[in-house]
């Protein structure tokens, strides 16, 4: 069996920084490269119980491979990391899901170390944490890449309909 880097990426801006990081973790050390990504359907676990959600799963598994390829697309385009990669979407809490991805201590599972933004942020569970305490092999945190936080800020003042600020970009 050969050795595995695992990577959980969500499609987010944080996600082509773990995903590098991944993959030269994969090329060092000769490994292939497992990247996933962790879904659920609309109103997470009670909505994913009804029958409507059993007849709109595909569409639902469909968006996440997609999302899935775009983050791929982005972060490593037409070339390719340089490794042997293999891509899954798999439906689950995406803490639950990397631990499940991760086969035996050999591996080394890569994560994002991002922040936990707005109001309920401090509420929802750190899948960062949840992989350093649940999982069976070495567990490598990302920070976010420098450029996360000009994005972020750039973002909050779209959401909020309120004029570009030059300075946000060159801070």
């Amino acid at each position: 069996m050969r050795r595995r880097v695992v990577v959980g990426v969500s499609g987010g801006t944080g996600s082509p920084t773990a995903l590098h990081r991944a993959a030269a973790e994969a090329r060092a050390r000769r490994a292939q490269l497992w990247v996933v990504l962790a879904w659920r359907a609309p109103g997470g676990a009670p909505g994913s119980r009804t029958a409507w959600a059993d007849a709109l799963y595909p569409g639902y598994r469909a968006a996440a491979v997609e999302r899935l390829r775009q983050a791929l697309d982005r972060a490593v385009g037409a070339a390719g990391p340089g490794v042997d990669l293999r891509g899954q979407a798999v439906r689950g809490t995406p803490g639950a899901v990397l631990v499940d991805a991760v086969r035996d201590g050999d591996d080394l599972l890569v994560v994002g170390a991002g922040t936990r933004r707005g109001p309920l942020g401090p509420l929802r569970p750190s899948v960062a944490r949840y992989c350093l305490a649940h999982a069976p092999c070495p567990v490598l945190t990302v920070p976010p890449g420098p450029l996360r936080a000009p994005l972020d800020a750039v973002r909050r003042r779209g959401t909020w309909h309120l004029p570009p600020d030059a300075r946000e970009l060159t801070e």
